[in-house]
């Protein structure tokens, strides 16, 4: 196998990157991060993966090479972040077009551009393929075109790599076998060829349908609030019929690709997609809804001071340090707003402070508390539960079994 250069060394190109050179693939990681690629060097990563620290030393192993610079080579993986705008919900493509123009300035006769950043549906044709068709009509090469949309949840990067089915989009039979080939060193599941276009619009349809199934969820907790019924249980027993899967409900959608992909669609087409804009705006409306219990429960308890009242959770879901779109920083940035004061904060996964009033050690944390509201469900507080007999509490994740107990 050829070189491959990847090109963005974030929570998708790294793992990418490295898991393709642990198995034998000559492989360039670029970023221009310099502080970034300079402790990659060293063998320290960024970001905490279980099993991420033996990939990298079998990657380095092998020889990997961490660079600033983008290298020739004969096919090159695009890991770049895409963000939407605000106001449009359209993607913001302006991460994905540098990096296209500046892997066109090394590209060589017969290279194979593979995107894996999640992009809206037509990104490729609106966006990419006119530079590319340009730099091939100027030099007179072929460069061919791939869509290979990431499939990885963070807390499970490496086994999911490794275990989930892929889907290539590409223009012609040659490029989806070589990319196949590529992909094959380390993905053990069936691994689909189809065109650009359809592979763009399958990766937003899962996410999008994840996001509709919560919403759904959410809804149904609030209708069961208003009625005095356990939510919990009706989904679980609703869940025994063999047809019916509703996710869990929760205080807000976290992450970079549930939270974010869906608004591809609306913002591209939002007239066709208002199923799609208002289980958005359920998730999105959580962390009020969470603000509006804890409220509640203050004033049942005839509670005053919010210096007493501690969050416990700021990363987006549980056993991971990655606060990407955080329900728990979505619900501070509303306090901010009306209050002007946070409560205290503790997430075990976290060292640095990311908030004002964030602890680092639990048990003081719980000293200066007398409310606490769960809102990620780490290993850390289902193992040290027992700590929490005396305090009023909001589980927003059902993960405490205690008498007397709040939920959403």
């Amino acid at each position: 196998m050829k070189r491959v250069c990847v090109v963005g060394l974030g929570y998708i190109g790294l793992p990418t990157a490295l898991i393709l050179a642990a198995n034998g693939i000559d492989v360039a990681g670029v970023d221009i991060n310099k502080e970034l690629v300079a402790n990659l060097c060293e063998g320290n990563l960024a970001f905490e993966e279980a099993g991420l620290d033996l990939l990298l030393l079998d990657a380095m192993a092998n020889g990997i090479l961490f660079t600033e610079s983008i290298m020739p080579a004969e096919m090159y993986i695009i890991a770049v972040p895409t963000p939407y705008e605000t106001d449009s919900k359209r993607i913001n493509p302006i991460f994905l077009i540098k990096a296209i123009n500046n892997v066109l300035e090394v590209c060589p006769d017969q290279g194979i551009i593979i995107v894996e950043s999640t992009i809206s549906p037509g990104t490729i044709d609106r966006y990419v393929r006119p530079i590319i068709n340009e730099k091939c009509a100027e030099s007179g090469i072929v460069i061919h075109i791939a869509h290979a949309p990431e499939r990885i949840l963070p807390g499970r990067m490496i086994y999911e790599l490794e275990h989930n089915p892929r889907t290539l989009g590409v223009d012609d039979e040659w490029t989806g076998q070589q990319v196949k080939e590529l992909y094959k060193s380390f993905c053990e599941a069936e691994i689909v060829i189809t065109d650009v276009r359809s592979a763009e619009l399958i990766k937003i349809v899962e996410n999008t349908f994840r996001d509709v199934n919560i919403a759904f969820a959410n809804e149904l907790c609030k209708i069961c609030r208003k009625e005095d019924i356990n939510v919990y249980e009706i989904i679980r027993i609703a869940n025994m019929h063999p047809r019916v899967n509703i996710l869990q409900p929760g205080p807000g959608v976290g992450g970079h690709c549930i939270s974010v992909d869906p608004w591809f669609l609306v913002g591209d087409h939002p007239d066709l997609s208002l199923l799609i804009h208002e289980a958005r705006n359920i998730n999105n409306s959580m962390p009020d809804y969470v603000l509006s219990r804890a409220r509640d429960i203050m004033l049942k308890h005839d509670m005053q001071d919010i210096t007493r009242v501690g969050v416990y959770g700021l990363t987006y879901k549980e056993d991971i340090n990655d606060t990407r779109e955080s329900p728990t920083l979505q619900m501070f940035d509303r306090i901010t707003r009306h209050l002007g004061q946070l409560p205290k904060v503790y997430d075990p996964m976290l060292n640095r402070d990311i908030v004002p009033g964030q602890y680092h050690d639990f048990d003081s944390f719980l000293a200066d508390i007398d409310f606490i509201i769960i809102m990620v469900g780490h290993s850390h507080i289902r193992e040290h539960m027992v700590k929490l007999k005396g305090k009023i509490i909001l589980d927003t994740r059902n993960v405490c079994a205690m008498d007397d107990v709040y939920k959403i």
